[in-house]
């Protein structure tokens, strides 16, 4: 979980209630703070592993490419590999 507390800013939000209690439970969170700090956390962690599986993805593409020659998209479903 990333800590920073050096800048905590009072927010006043209008939230779902149900979906903060169901987040609470899930979380398994004391209060609704903890609840909201941890889905953030989660956020912020699920983007840098989609950002290491891109990029794992990307150098897999380009190896297969170096490796075999050419690699035909025939259904046109491919970005192209930079």
């Amino acid at each position: 979980m990333v800590q920073g507390t050096s800048n905590i800013r009072n927010k006043h939000l209008r939230l779902n209630q149900s979906k903060i209690e169901r987040a609470r439970k899930v979380l398994g969170a004391r209060t609704e703070t903890e609840t909201i700090e941890r889905a953030l956390d989660l956020v912020l962690e699920e983007d840098a592993r989609n950002k290491a599986a891109r990029a794992a993805h990307d150098r897999f593409l380009r190896e297969s490419i170096r490796s075999v020659g050419e690699i035909r998209d025939v259904f046109g479903a491919l970005e192209p590999v930079r």
